[in-house]
């Protein structure tokens, strides 16, 4: 991508990561004790202002968790024009996210000239020279195809959204609080499964113009991973192994990838284990730089915790 092009648009902050799940009281309830967060529905969004006709309010929780808002919606009630628009799930499971883009118009472009796929927010292919915009709303709004970029990739621009922590003015990466039990400092990775690097990379990299820092072995996946830093957010993509846990993770997609997890840069390692413990959520994985839970016990999610941002990562000084 020439500089020019990198300049045509700009992609500001991760939006969200999706998370599907059976419960939300219970998915609520959990993050709760675990994380020590409370939630907040997308039913309060319309509270001063009444939705779209036919829009649901009640499929949806947000969880500010440092600098990452994490979004749970239960597919059963994300019905549009009478269509449930995701499948429902069995148990929770991590499905994809987005971003927040200046100049919307010129990503959905730059995609398009890579040949990425794209869909509006109803399903619909978005074929042409405009990015389609959401149901009963001139915003625009659109997905990439997972069979062209490995996941189902979210953009929108950055409205005015009271549920999203990151927006108020002045708002900074806060300091740990002496109350949160897991002491997070912030969010290290998101880390993507993947048999198909190329792939990601063509939209992380060559498309939304993201970086790569970083490449190397994850011994605790096994597996050979390249990482990428875009806007606010780290990703990685990691190429399990055969015959491993990780392998198996990415399989449940495949041919697509598999968000896989979630790890946060913590203050102690050793309190977020005792923590975990206490609150019943198995450890899948416990070293002196890592610990990673059993999703059974955690959401669906192997959450990881690290002491250490990856190697590179420029926002170390940050």
């Amino acid at each position: 991508m020439s500089d020019t092009d990198k300049q045509q648009f700009h992609v500001t902050r991760l939006y969200h990561p999706s998370h599907h799940v059976i419960d939300l009281r219970e998915a609520e309830a959990w993050f709760e004790r675990v994380f020590g967060r409370q939630s907040r529905s997308i039913a309060e969004m319309t509270r001063n202002a009444p939705a779209s006709e036919g829009y649901p309010t009640d499929y949806s929780i947000f969880t500010p968790i440092s600098d990452v808002l994490f979004d749970t919606i239960d597919p059963k009630r994300y019905v549009l024009n009478g269509i449930q628009q995701y499948e429902s799930v069995d148990s929770p499971t991590l499905k994809g996210f987005g971003w927040y883009v200046d100049g919307i118009a010129d990503a959905y472009q730059r995609l398009k000239q890579l040949g990425i796929g794209m869909v509006g927010q109803l399903g619909e292919a978005a074929e042409g020279d405009d990015p389609p915009s959401a149901p009963g709303s001139p915003m625009p709004i659109f997905f990439t195809v997972p069979e062209d970029a490995g996941l189902r990739y979210e953009f929108l621009p950055q409205i005015p959204f009271p549920l999203d922590h990151r927006l108020s003015p002045g708002w900074e990466l806060p300091p740990v609080s002496e109350d949160d039990p897991l002491v997070i400092e912030r969010c290290s990775h998101h880390t993507i499964l993947t048999d198909r690097p190329d792939r990601a990379l063509r939209v992380m990299v060559d498309g939304l113009g993201g970086t790569i820092f970083h490449e190397g072995r994850n011994e605790v996946l096994s597996a050979t991973s390249t990482y990428v830093h875009l806007a606010d957010a780290v990703f990685e993509y990691a190429v399990p192994d055969a015959d491993t846990q990780a392998y198996t993770d990415w399989a449940v997609n495949a041919p697509n990838d598999t968000y896989h997890s979630i790890t946060w840069k913590v203050r102690d390692l050793e309190q977020v284990a005792r923590h975990l413990k206490e609150q019943g959520v198995g450890i899948r994985t416990h070293t002196s730089e890592v610990v990673i839970t059993e999703p059974e016990t955690s959401l669906g999610i192997p959450w990881g915790f690290t002491t250490a941002l990856t190697t590179g990562d420029p926002r170390h000084a940050g």
